[in-house]
Parts: structure tokens; sequence; C-alpha cells
């Protein structure tokens, strides 16, 4: 589906419960899993095993889940618990009838001692016709190719092709947080009526935007 070497592909159907069995989700979460997804099939394992790849870091290997949707929406929830359940990274190709969309978590290491991952965040292409997403394999080492997949499908989303991939989406994440705090402090400027404080009010968003550049 995604055009990876044949040397990746595992094609194996993975039963919900296995996912059950390792998170033990409470029933909000059991009921959504359920109803949103039809099956999980592992189609490729990337790894140096597998490929010509200098172990990494922080990465060991990725592995390549095809999540059929039963109605086109499957909440971020469902993808952490999967994350969860599988110590590694794992790259989501989303398939609903003749649309597929990638998905992929930029997860840490909480620290050099723990063996688990920590989600971050989530990326996603945009929808597109099954089959027309191909992905190469770029970089040397684990590290490297996990790192150029983020970027790939986050897209215009991470900038600071020079800064390291944790400084890219912490950065993304500082900005999110100020144009958050810039759109409660426009409302909250609408909304006042005496001069001198509205003044103060619109200095404090004129600082906010010079920090993001707006």
């Amino acid at each position: 589906m995604l055009g990876l070497p044949a040397s990746t592909e595992l094609n194996r159907r993975i039963p919900k419960q296995k996912i059950y069995g390792k998170c033990e989700p409470g029933p909000a979460l059991k009921k959504a899993f359920s109803e949103q997804i039809a099956s999980i099939h592992w189609r490729n394992k990337i790894a140096p095993e597998v490929l010509n790849l200098a172990a990494g870091k922080a990465v060991r290997e990725l592995e390549v889940f095809e999540l059929r949707l039963n109605d086109g929406q499957i909440d971020e929830a469902v993808l952490r618990l999967i994350d969860r359940a599988i110590p590694y990274q794992i790259l989501f190709v989303l398939v609903w009838e003749e649309r597929m969309r990638l998905a992929l978590a930029y997860k840490e290491t909480p620290d050099v001692k723990s063996a688990g991952v920590r989600v971050e965040r989530y990326y996603y292409t945009d929808w597109m016709p099954v089959g027309e997403a191909a992905l190469r394999i770029e970089g040397l080492s684990m590290d490297a190719v996990y790192e150029n997949l983020v970027r790939r499908i986050a897209g215009d989303a991470l900038d600071g092709q020079s800064a390291s991939l944790k400084e890219s989406v912490a950065e993304q994440g500082r900005r999110e947080r100020i144009k958050k705090q810039i759109a409660a402090l426009e409302a909250k400027i609408w909304r006042e009526k005496q001069p001198k404080r509205k003044f103060e009010l619109v200095q404090q968003l004129r600082g906010l935007q010079d920090m993001i550049g707006v």
C-alpha cells in the first residue's frame, strides 16, 4: 500500500482483544475502540534486522498498522490506546472506504532506564485516495527514518529543519499556547469598556503577537 520494501512486509491481522489485554481500557474507551475500528492489520515492520539501517538511540523499530474504520472517524484516545499497548513507534494507515490518511505520533522515552514511550502529539496527512501515498525510507538510522517520517507527515506544522525534532515539536507547542492566549486576549479586549484598561490589554496583545511574528 505504501510502496515499502518487501522485506518489511508482515500482513498479520491483530485481534482487538490483544490490545484490550495489554491496556485494560475503561468501558467508554473500549466502546469507542470497538465502534470506530473494523479491523487492525500489522502491515510492515521497519527495523535494522530487515533493512540496512543502524540501530537508533531512541527508536528501535517502527510498525505500520492499517486500521480499517467503520465511519471515517477515530478518536485520538483510541490511537493512544494502541500506542500504549505497543512499545514501539507506530505509523497508522487509516482507511475508510476508498480513502486513506496517515497518522504518526511524536513519542519520547521518559528516561534512559524506561522501556516505555510517552505520546506527545499526533500528526496527520490529509485524506487521499487509497494507494496514493508512497513512503521512502529516508535516513541511515532508525532515529533518522522516524524523524523524517514525522516531518513529512507533519508538513508545514513543523518548522526548523535545522533544529532537532524535539526542539521543533516544543516550538510548535509554544506557538500554539501563545495563539490560544492571543485569542483569549482579543475576546477580552472586545468586551472591555474602559479605555485605559483596553489600551493595556492591546499592549499585552502586541507583545504576544511579536513573540510568534504575527
